[in-house]
């Protein structure tokens, strides 16, 4: 696993240094509702690796990409989810704003497309 860095939220809530609504964990992955929920299901799936976004996780360590969307499947079951979004925001242009890869699972609503 990559070195974590200490000034990422995302980091800090893996390593329990900030409290976190937990709803899952693999070997890889930690499982917590987001605080900010846009769905009445709102989770984010993020490997313990601090990698950017889900392109650097794929390239550095693929098992691991396997292992967070392993966690997706859980998540949904766990939440009893019939359907589901998954979104993994990567750069600013596409509104990340915590630069350590995370999937929104989104779901227990109907959702339109286009989105909005």
């Amino acid at each position: 696993m990559s070195a974590n860095d200490a000034s990422c939220l995302f980091c800090r809530i893996v390593a329990r240094e900030i409290p976190a609504d937990l709803v899952a964990e693999s070997e890889h992955s930690v499982a917590f509702r987001d605080i900010s929920p846009q769905a009445p299901s709102h989770v984010l799936v993020i490997p313990k690796r601090h990698e950017p976004n889900a392109a650097a996780l794929a390239a550095a360590a693929p098992e691991e990409m396997a292992d967070a969307w392993a966690l997706v499947a859980r998540v949904a079951d766990l939440e009893g989810l019939d359907g589901y979004r998954t979104v993994a925001n990567t750069g600013a242009a596409a509104q990340q704003t915590v630069f350590h890869m995370h999937l929104h699972v989104l779901g227990g609503r109907p959702f339109t497309w286009p989105p909005g």
